[in-house]
């Protein structure tokens, strides 16, 4: 049996939709993890909480096999690259003389920025979607196979 991820209720195998609450569209439907393991949503979305699940779900032998976690892993690697190359390039130029005080207004909205991204992303693969950042997505798309 799959579970509705919006209200909860019991889908029988095979279908798509849940007839509690979506009333005739299609609804996201997580199914339950087989064995031991955990469900691919929950695993993908656990990928983002930083680089360290990402790397392990790659390694192991249960989820190294889902096209889905694979993709969400190497996204989670590759916007943690990316993050990190921005925060030290916004630390170099802040350490020259006229452009360091411009930096001063960009800092908090780069921050800002980058939970908001991070959020969404968390949420979109708690919803199993395959959300794909504009550069990084296509990068981890390739990778994951």
């Amino acid at each position: 049996m799959a579970f509705c991820n919006m209200c909860g209720a019991q889908i029988a195998d095979g279908t798509t939709t849940c007839a509690a609450c979506s009333s005739g569209r299609p609804a996201v439907v997580a199914a339950p993890a087989t064995g031991t393991g955990l469900a691919d949503n929950v695993a993908g979305m656990l990928a983002y909480v930083t680089i360290i699940p990402a790397i392990v779900f790659l390694v192991v032998e249960p989820y190294n096999k889902s096209r889905f976690i694979r993709f969400h892993s190497f996204q989670s690697i590759f916007f943690g690259v990316a993050w990190t190359a921005l925060w030290i390039v916004l630390n170099i130029v802040a350490h020259i003389p006229f452009l360091g005080f411009l930096t001063i207004l960009i800092w908090p909205l780069v921050g800002l920025a980058g939970l908001v991204i991070w959020i969404i992303l968390l949420l979109k693969a708690n919803q199993g979607l395959m959300f794909k950042l504009p550069v990084i997505g296509d990068l981890a798309e390739k990778q994951a196979g």
